[in-house]
């Protein structure tokens, strides 16, 4: 695939100790303790067992229960990874080399496909991180008592938080770089792009769930039962869909600082704080209304994503904790190894985040059988 080896991503891929030229081929595995260093077998080992038990709780809750939602929600996630990735690393493959330069390149890991560019736990990542955050809301019940709107900008501001604190230390621990000096990559917020910030760790996550949520999760909550082919179909759509509505909500900071870095890095700002503040506001009100004497015992639980959802924190917390006396010692944002640092200050606010979301669904009253659903008509 040489012939596909962009400058650009050359560069990355030198930089972070392998050869674009022979990174391997469409599928490569190696020896996990060969590489870069230690904390890639853990970030991987972490994430895919994650995402392997997210499926098998979705096949098993289909089976048991007739509910597809969570393996919709597994499946589309995974359709818009390849919706989305392919054209990113090989732009003059799709004839966009000339809009789109590379914008990241990850480091080798003991799974990778398509010529060193998709480590095996970014496929996994997509479907495990949704399931994260989209089950902590719907078992806050926000879905069914607020609509899709509001249930997705929940999933949204979950899964950001979940994801910044995975995104603000990958460049550090030599897990990808970014092409700083592309403008898609603009503003920089320390180590990470903050359209990584907003897009990607925050409205891809909300309009998946708005999709996953309408076309499957309300119907569900309906009463309504599909076949294996409308499932299949529903799942694509989510894909595709969700991939378009990645493209519209962040309009606002691509139109209005198409000429300005500092107009386009202020609107994303200011599209995440919203989105924040409404989150906010309804998952602790849903939270304290669950809670107050006398209210329905919780209508819906997943067990693996409130013990996993722990297992994760955990897990992050030691790699950041490890990586901590680097961080301290860098200077101008960058450790003596010359990699980049993230924000530690964003990453301790996001944990705190993550942390009460945990809290706030183990903290549910259970005084109603946890697998029963309350039929009830949603609203958008």
């Amino acid at each position: 695939m040489a012939g596909h080896c962009a400058p650009t991503f050359d560069q990355l891929a030198r930089s972070l100790g392998f050869s674009c030229d022979t990174a391997g081929g469409l599928v490569e595995v190696r020896n996990p303790l060969a590489l870069e260093n230690w904390t890639l077998p853990v970030l991987e080992l972490t994430v895919i067992l994650g995402s392997v038990l997210a499926l098998v709780w979705a096949i098993v809750r289909l089976r048991r229960h007739g509910d597809p939602t969570n393996l919709v929600l597994w499946f589309g996630a995974t359709a818009y990874l390849f919706i989305i990735e392919p054209p990113l690393y090989f732009p003059a493959a799709f004839g966009i080399s000339g809009h789109v330069d590379t914008m990241f390149a990850h480091n080798v890991f003991t799974v990778d496909f398509l010529w060193g560019r998709l480590p095996l736990y970014i496929v996994a990542i997509y479907p495990f991180m949704a399931t994260l955050a989209y089950e902590i809301v719907r078992m806050l019940g926000v879905f069914r008592t607020y609509g899709a709107i509001a249930g997705a900008a929940c999933v949204g501001f979950v899964h950001h938080a979940f994801y910044e604190i995975f995104d603000q230390i990958g460049p550090q621990l030599r897990w990808w770089e970014w092409s700083t000096s592309n403008p898609l990559n603009q503003p920089v917020f320390d180590s990470v792009p903050l359209p990584s910030v907003v897009v990607f760790a925050a409205l891809w996550p909300m309009s998946l769930a708005f999709c996953v949520y309408w076309f499957v999760g309300r119907r569900v909550d309906g009463g309504e039962r599909f076949t294996g082919l409308q499932l299949v179909w529903r799942t694509i759509v989510i894909g595709l869909l969700a991939s378009l509505g990645t493209f519209i909500l962040p309009l606002p900071a691509t139109v209005l600082g198409a000429t300005s870095t500092t107009v386009r890095g202020t609107v994303y700002a200011l599209e995440l704080i919203v989105l924040a503040l409404a989150a906010i506001a309804l998952m602790y009100r849903q939270w304290t209304r669950r809670r107050q004497p006398g209210s329905a015992g919780p209508a819906y639980d997943n067990r693996f994503v409130r013990a996993y959802s722990v297992v994760y924190l955990l897990v992050m917390a030691v790699l950041w904790a490890t990586a901590l006396s680097d961080f301290l010692d860098a200077t101008g944002g960058v450790t003596r190894n010359g990699d980049p640092i993230g924000n530690l200050w964003y990453t301790l606010a996001c944990f705190a985040i993550g942390i009460l979301c945990v809290a706030a669904v183990f903290t549910l009253p259970t005084t109603a059988a946890s697998d029963k659903e309350e039929h009830s008509t949603a609203r958008v």
